[in-house]
């Protein structure tokens, strides 16, 4: 993700086609054969679930946590995207498009976070670091460097 804040080269490259894309970095493997990545602007907040299962890019994200597999995630992310949200702390403005992205076996879903405000001279390493697994699902929205602070502030375990 950090790549696709830094490149727009390579941010064009995910969205066309996510899986080639990834070739490089080496995470071809379950759940990455048919990867589709989309983005969270200002306008649009994307959500990912799995109603049927828990199809997950395993490769990407490693493990899924219990929660997403869980029958209460996977009938309410659909139902009350914003309510689900709210309980991850994440409050979507109303001016906002929520969008939910039903995985499958052929279809696996991918976010690119939205880069946060005053980081445009970090280093993709540095990025990279504010790139959390929630991010990529859907489940975080803040990825500020004051948020991750705060977090190790409160001593609140970063999962990737």
């Amino acid at each position: 993700m950090a790549r696709a804040w830094r490149e727009p080269s390579f941010k064009r490259a995910l969205l066309e086609n996510a899986t080639a894309a990834i070739e490089q970095f080496g995470f071809a493997g379950h759940g990455t054969g048919h990867l589709q990545a989309v983005e969270n602007t200002l306008e649009i907040h994307n959500l990912v679930v799995c109603t049927l299962c828990s199809c997950y890019p395993f490769s990407i994200l490693g493990i899924p946590p219990a929660w997403y597999k869980s029958n209460e995630y996977r009938a309410r992310a659909v139902r009350e995207p914003r309510a689900v949200l709210s309980e991850f702390g994440v409050e979507i403005p109303p001016t906002v498009e929520v969008r939910v992205w039903d995985s499958t076996s052929e279809r696996r879903y991918l976010v690119i976070p939205q880069q946060p405000n005053g980081v445009e001279s970090w280093s993709e390493e540095q990025l990279a670091e504010l790139v959390s697994r929630n991010s990529m699902i859907g489940t975080q929205r803040d990825l500020s460097p004051t948020w991750r602070e705060a977090c190790v502030r409160r001593h609140v375990k970063l999962v990737r």
